[in-house]
């Protein structure tokens, strides 16, 4: 457990001052699920649906190609940079008119990449600690990617769900937090937000006013020149855990 963070109990929780919040916040790609396979598998299936319906993109485009497209439009409209939806259609777009095929298959290639991009599987910890918190706190999540909690089905669980497409920015921007709260109704204090990253998530919300907790899935070591979370957890059962969700609802 990192220096400077919560590692005891939910009776030391509650003395650190985290024992009063009304919300909790979630990052969710590498926070509730490993994003990676999941956008290798969203990108094998844009590629087969392409090889089936606009041939000659695949042979003329390669994954990595698209990829440096993408790259390339975020450098020249850094407007945009944040929208990652905006950015695979319009890349999408630009390969179909230089392929000879109408730019609205775009479209219709990128539901295809949405579609599989919401297949995924949470951590073996998320559905049942989400369960547990739903119970006592209200749950939201701000992500700077595009999932789509609804389509995952957890979206009954969160009261809001903000990305960086909707809000227009991306972490660590605080417009992100400053939207988030605004979208809760509570005070930044009144909130904890959870996410993987320790500078993205950890320090831009603490500096937005909020109370942070770390998800070190991996057991990593903190970044030495960043002031540590209030709590460090393994999974979100060690959260729920912390914050005695059980024991609250047998008193309540």
């Amino acid at each position: 457990m990192t220096t400077g963070t919560l590692s005891l109990g939910s009776a030391a929780f509650r003395a650190a001052g985290l024992g009063d919040l009304h919300a909790i916040a979630f990052d969710l790609d590498n926070t509730l699920w490993d994003v990676g396979p999941v956008i290798v598998h969203a990108e094998q299936c844009l590629l087969a649906w392409l090889r089936e319906h606009c041939p000659r993109i695949i042979e003329r485009v390669s994954l990595e190609e698209m990829r440096g497209a993408r790259e390339r439009l975020a450098r020249s409209e850094p407007h945009n940079a944040h929208d990652f939806t905006y950015l695979r259609i319009t890349a999408l777009a630009a390969h179909a008119r230089d392929c000879g095929y109408g730019e609205e298959v775009a479209d219709r290639a990128f539901q295809v990449f949405f579609a599989a991009r919401n297949q995924l599987q949470t951590y073996a910890d998320v559905q049942p600690a989400l369960q547990r918190l739903h119970a006592h706190y209200t749950l939201a999540s701000l992500s700077n990617g595009n999932a789509d909690l609804d389509l995952i089905g957890l979206g009954p669980l969160f009261s809001v769900s903000l990305n960086a497409r909707q809000i227009g920015v991306a972490k660590p921007h605080p417009r992100c937090f400053q939207q988030l709260v605004r979208d809760l109704r509570l005070d930044p204090h009144d909130i904890l937000y959870v996410g993987d990253d320790p500078f993205l998530d950890v320090n831009a919300a603490r500096e937005a006013g909020l109370r942070t907790a770390w998800m070190n899935r991996s057991q990593a070591p903190w970044p030495a020149h960043l002031e540590p979370a209030d709590v460090d957890v393994a999974d979100c059962l060690r959260l729920a855990e912390l914050l005695a969700v059980d024991t609250l609802s047998c008193q309540s």
